[in-house]
């Protein structure tokens, strides 16, 4: 996939996909880690997770459903409509 960086203020941007950001679980605003393998001059882009804290939900069971929904959101997006 060929992407073009552009310039916006006093920074370069890198437009990705919706298809590309719906895979990584993330939208607008959210934080995601960028990694830089130098010697094969390569970025790797990571969502962080987000936690989630609700009173009576078991970490461990929120961090289960986040997974999935992050694995199958092209499916529940369809499903959705």
């Amino acid at each position: 996939m060929i992407r073009r960086l552009f310039k916006t203020g006093n920074s370069i941007v890198l437009s990705l996909p919706k298809e590309v950001l719906d895979n990584l679980g993330v939208g607008d605003g959210e934080n995601v880690n960028i990694e830089l393998e130098n010697d094969q001059h390569r970025l790797i882009i990571t969502p962080i997770a987000r936690s989630v804290s609700l009173d009576g939900v078991d970490e461990d069971f929120a961090h289960q459903v986040s997974e999935f929904i992050r694995q199958y959101r092209p499916a529940l997006d369809e499903l959705a409509k």
